[in-house]
């Protein structure tokens, strides 16, 4: 792992010797140790991890996976990482407390010179830039403002009192939102505080910490600047009745700070194009990208752009998981893009995107294996996992929401919520959809992932059910009651309506978190034989008739804050062989094997040698996957399929998205 030997991991790292002491326990309040690269880290020197929470649990993770064969000397190596002060380690077993060594880490010793309250609300991710920014740049000791505008320049590159005209601020929020960052909610207050006087009619409060408000006024504004294009002389009253977000009505797009960032807009979907009388006067200037014409020529242009989008976004190897999930987004417009019927690529095109396809398979194929094990000790909010998605969702409850409801749509590809997502805009224009993504358990199959959600934990917590899916109504009241939520309520096999199941579920006042299956999907996909062209048609056609919308409204209706998820996306496949293999096998997919005995999946492997042999890191460990190939299936050589079960991005990263109901 190519790391300074200045970074803060690394100087947390070299307290990680292996051999030292069979187990380290690791006082972690601030959440140091869940960084990416830190967790890389552990797992280069020959680490494993084992985060202390609930002691039922971890005596169970810690007695069957990292101790299961006996001897203390299996658990050498083994990182206990307790998330509060030091004092908390002495409330661990007895038995691991005598042979542990113990290390304590803290935000306090690597930024002594800065408010505590301030560097606690940072991700890991942001840290990396406020470590190098105060060796070169803080000489003293800062108070809590001076903390956060030293943040905001440093880490964000914001500086208040330079933002002083629309082109600055839009600059700024551009800089933040079009790559989706986070910025902690002090800090937007702050900023906000700082530039309100100079932009007092701004609606600032919704579209600086908001993203999809952000773009929303922006796509109320184009129209208005395309009009001004044509006609200098037009103008349009601030605050002016058609439009939802308050603020000026003229916005300066075509300055070069803000036009270098509206043909990336257009062509991600971020901002949509809109109907002009005038579009011939405007169809031979940049604007067109911003213009609905003619319907083959527009889907043809955009979709070059967004391939040279996608070209220059394709992660570098040592990034973190949500680069990943922002180019998994970006390929799945240009995936919708390559598969409509009114816009097909040409030949280069198709050469091009073939060639984007087998550098991402390999780039996302290295990254899979060196950092992925450790995305399951990530903090749970945002979701990075799907079994993180109840523990966000109770986090909500605990902070006021009264009602969560969890959609899984089975088997929906990132690409397929894209044609759903252009549905649902089209029936309830006032929707909004907050975009978010999350990684997909391994083996991307419906008994180990979508369970995984259901049950708030990683698969090696349920190893009588992973091969199935009948205790996950168990599971995900099992989690709700000890989040002491006892009205949880779950229902499943749902696609084409009536819902009179959901609305009856939804109309008792003592249900507070509501957790539903949509099978729809993955239906079409089983039976599906005309790829990944056939799953855009059939899953529009099924969104179309608003079952999905009809569903979402209820919930919304009944006061949920509503979520949509998948447990798995899929791939088009082309068969490898079946292998012959009897009865060896547990389970027996098309892109995935699994064996309770080692020695008999090296035996198959052995006759595909470029099949990977799973590690079954938080898996139960007698549960061992065989996948696939690369975009191959275990079918007969040549078959072409639809399927899933594998690691190639499209089935690995899911949509989570927010539903937010129009005002």
């Amino acid at each position: 792992m190519a790391m300074s030997t200045t970074s803060w991991q690394e100087r947390i790292l070299r307290e990680f010797v292996l051999g030292v002491s069979p187990i380290t326990l690791a006082a972690d309040p601030d959440g140091l140790l869940q960084d990416e690269r830190i967790l890389a880290g552990l797992r280069e020197r020959g680490f494993s991890l084992l985060r202390f929470g609930d002691p039922i649990a971890f005596r169970y993770a810690y007695e069957s996976q990292l101790c299961a064969q006996g001897p203390r000397a299996d658990c050498n190596g083994l990182v206990v990482l307790v998330p509060a002060p030091a004092a908390a380690l002495d409330s661990l077993p007895y038995d691991i407390l005598t042979n542990a060594r113990h290390l304590a880490f803290g935000l306090a010793d690597l930024f002594p010179k800065l408010n505590q309250a301030v560097v606690s609300a940072l991700e890991p991710a942001d840290l990396d830039a406020l470590y190098d920014a105060q060796a070169l740049n803080l000489k003293g000791v800062l108070g809590k403002v001076a903390s956060k505008d030293f943040v905001l320049r440093h880490v964000f590159g914001i500086v208040s009192g330079l933002v002083r005209t629309p082109v600055d601020l839009l600059g700024v929020l551009l800089r933040r939102h079009y790559p989706g960052r986070r910025v902690p909610a002090l800090l937007d207050k702050r900023f906000i505080q700082a530039i309100q006087g100079r932009f007092e009619h701004w609606p600032l409060s919704r579209i600086v910490p908001d993203r999809e408000a952000f773009f929303g006024f922006l796509q109320e504004r184009w129209p208005t600047f395309l009009d001004w294009s044509v006609d200098r002389r037009l103008s349009v009253a601030d605050g002016d009745g058609r439009f939802a977000y308050s603020g000026p009505a003229h916005l300066p797009f075509d300055h070069d700070d803000i036009r270098v960032y509206v043909d990336n807009l257009f062509a991600e979907g971020l901002l949509r194009p809109v109907s002009r009388p005038s579009k011939d006067e405007l169809s031979q200037t940049w604007l067109n990208i911003g213009i609905r014409s003619n319907q083959r020529e527009s889907l043809a242009d955009r979709l070059g752009r967004l391939l040279a989008v996608a070209s220059d976004a394709l992660p570098e190897p040592d990034v973190r998981h949500d680069d990943w999930f922002r180019f998994a987004k970006v390929w799945a417009e240009l995936a919708v893009l390559e598969h409509d019927p009114n816009g097909k690529p040409n030949e280069d095109q198709r050469r091009e995107i073939d060639a984007l396809r087998t550098r991402m398979d390999a780039a996302f194929a290295r990254w899979v294996v060196a950092r992925y094990a450790g995305l399951a000790n990530l903090p749970p909010d945002p979701p990075v996992m799907l079994h993180h998605i109840p523990r966000f969702l109770a986090r909500q409850v605990g902070a006021g929401v009264e009602r969560v409801a969890l959609v899984v749509m089975d088997g929906l590809a990132l690409d397929q919520w894209v044609v759903m997502r252009q549905e649902l805009a089209r029936q309830r224009p006032g929707w909004r959809f907050r975009e978010g993504a999350a990684f997909a358990w391994v083996p991307t199959v419906t008994s180990v992932s979508r369970q995984a959600i259901f049950a708030g934990n990683p698969p090696l917590f349920f190893p009588g059910s992973i091969r199935g899916t009948h205790k996950e109504k168990a599971l995900w009241q099992r989690f709700w009651a000890d989040q002491n939520v006892p009205g949880a309520a779950y229902a499943k096999g749902l696609g084409d309506g009536p819902f009179d199941e959901v609305a009856e579920l939804a109309e008792q006042p003592n249900i507070r978190a509501i957790g539903l299956v949509v099978d729809k999907v993955d239906r079409i996909m089983h039976g599906m034989t005309l790829g990944a062209a056939g799953m855009h048609n059939q899953v529009r056609q099924w969104a179309a008739q608003a079952h999905c919308a009809a569903l979402l409204d209820l919930l919304l209706q009944h006061g949920f804050r509503v979520y949509l998820t998948s447990d798995h996306g899929n791939i088009e496949a082309t068969g490898c062989g079946r292998p012959d293999e009897g009865a060896v096998a547990d389970i027996r997919g098309e892109r995935m094997r699994v064996y309770s005995d080692a020695g008999l999946r090296r035996g198959v492997a052995e006759r595909f040698p470029a099949a990977t042999e799973w590690s079954p890191d938080g898996l139960p460990a007698n549960y061992l996957p065989l996948l696939a190939p690369g975009r191959s299936a275990f079918v007969r050589e040549g078959e072409r399929i639809v399927a899933h079960g594998g690691v190639c991005i499209e089935e690995l990263i899911v949509p989570f998205v927010q539903v937010v109901p129009g005002k």
